[in-house]
């Protein structure tokens, strides 16, 4: 498992979240996580 930083531009805002993945990972799995994880974060 591996600790990636993202930035993601959610509603015209740029947040920064950490994801926890497995090395495997691809790059567009990573980034669709990083988004939810805003989206839940600013939805509850």
């Amino acid at each position: 498992m591996i600790e990636v930083f993202v930035t993601v531009n959610y509603k015209d805002r740029k947040y920064h979240t950490n994801v926890i993945v497995e090395k495997e990972m691809t790059w567009d799995y990573i980034k669709r996580i990083a988004e939810e994880q805003v989206k839940k974060q600013w939805n509850s």
